[in-house]
C-alpha cells in the first residue's frame, strides 16, 4: 500500500484571513516564532501496490477538478513513503 499527499495552498497573492488569525494567536499564547502563517489543506489517498505514473497524473487531474480551487489555489501531488 502506498500513500498520494496532495497540499492544496492559496496563491500568494490571495488574502488568508484563517491564516492571518492563526498568525495574530501565536504570540498572544507566548508563540514569538512565526513571522506569518498560511493555511492550507492536505489530502492523503491510499492505494494498493505501487504508484504508477498514470496514478499520479489521474490524482493530479483529481486535485485540479475537485480538491482545489485552480483560480485561488495551488497544489502539489507527491508520494508519501
Amino acid at each position: 500500500m502506498a500513500t498520494i499527499v496532495v497540499d492544496v495552498m492559496l496563491k500568494p497573492e490571495i488574502l488568508d484571513p484563517q491564516g492571518q488569525a492563526v498568525g495574530a494567536a501565536l504570540p498572544r499564547l507566548g508563540f514569538t516564532f512565526a513571522k506569518s502563517v498560511r493555511q492550507g489543506k492536505r489530502f492523503e489517498i491510499e492505494i494498493d501496490g505501487e504508484v504508477t505514473p498514470a496514478q499520479l497524473a489521474e490524482v493530479s487531474k483529481a486535485a485540479e477538478t475537485l480538491l482545489a480551487n485552480p483560480v485561488i489555489e495551488t497544489f502539489t501531488v507527491r508520494v508519501e513513503n
